[in-house]
């Protein structure tokens, strides 16, 4: 954690702009790209979809998206036709294996990477669009604090930060979450610990993750940033065989240790977040 201990000094916010959350959106982001953010999402949302809630996953990486290849799914209709107008919202969504839907971006979409009004009128209009048809809506984000990915976090009534303990990883999980902090007045962030070698190594991290925040980021008063713990997912040989086969952890290996402690998340979820809404 050395590196968590001394942050990058260009992880300062942004202005303050104010939160846009609609219905029972859950951004899961990440700090840096490689850690499991889109293996998460999918997963999470099978899980998620188990416990008997209308799920859909929004692959809101625009430039980069690969939800398409966790899931091993060719669509014909993505994001990028809806939001030229080329087709309907209800004509992209497709079913995912694991009893949930999905909406997919085109990968490689530039003229996405950048927030400009008409994207962001594009991004609202197809969430208001789909909020009230879902139980939860997950928001499968791209890595790092470009504005596109702020914006679409925004959105999101929780957001979910995925990090491993790779030294790289928790720098760029503090970076990311001192922008939430500072630009969102996000006061609760939830960590997910992906790949972990032993049990409570991940709560370890959090706890040490918040007591960086606690002494490098100020809160406003009786306003104290809490960095929520929500599970490890241990390190599985499951994991890279279910990825390398394009299939679903929670339907390949449902018994494996990493899916096991998916399933666990999404219960906590369920009674934390989406119980409550």
């Amino acid at each position: 954690m050395s590196d968590v201990q001394n942050p990058p000094q260009n992880a300062t916010a942004p202005a303050a702009v104010p939160l846009q959350p609609i219905g029972k959106v859950l951004a899961v982001t990440s700090g840096k790209g490689g850690v499991g953010k889109t293996f998460v999402s999918a997963n999470l949302a099978a899980a998620l979809a188990k416990l008997g809630h209308r799920v859909l996953v929004l692959d809101a990486d625009l430039g980069l998206a690969n939800l398409d290849v966790v899931l091993n799914l060719y669509p014909k209709i993505t994001l990028h036709d809806v939001f030229t107008g080329k087709a309907k919202l209800e004509e992209a969504i497709i079913r995912a294996p694991g009893g949930f839907s999905v909406l997919l971006a085109g990968s490689g979409m530039v003229e996405y990477s950048r927030l400009t009004p008409e994207v962001r009128d594009d991004f609202l209009r197809i969430m208001n669009g789909l909020t009230p048809h879902y139980d939860v809506v997950l928001l499968d984000t791209g890595a790092g604090i470009s504005d596109v990915v702020l914006f679409a976090v925004s959105l999101a009534s929780e957001v979910i930060v995925v990090a491993t303990p790779e030294p790289t990883s928790l720098t760029d999980a503090y970076a990311t979450i001192k922008v939430l902090v500072g630009q969102q007045k996000r006061q609760n962030v939830r960590m997910v610990i992906n790949q972990t070698a032993r049990l409570g190594d991940g709560r370890a991290i959090t706890v040490q993750l918040q007591q960086v925040l606690d002494r490098f980021v100020a809160s406003e008063p009786g306003r104290p940033i809490k960095l929520l713990h929500m599970g490890d997912i241990p390190a599985d040989t499951a994991v890279r065989q279910a990825v390398m086969r394009r299939q679903l952890l929670m339907q390949s290996t449902p018994s494996s240790p990493a899916a096991m402690a998916i399933g666990q998340l999404a219960l906590k979820l369920e009674e934390a977040v989406i119980n409550r809404k």
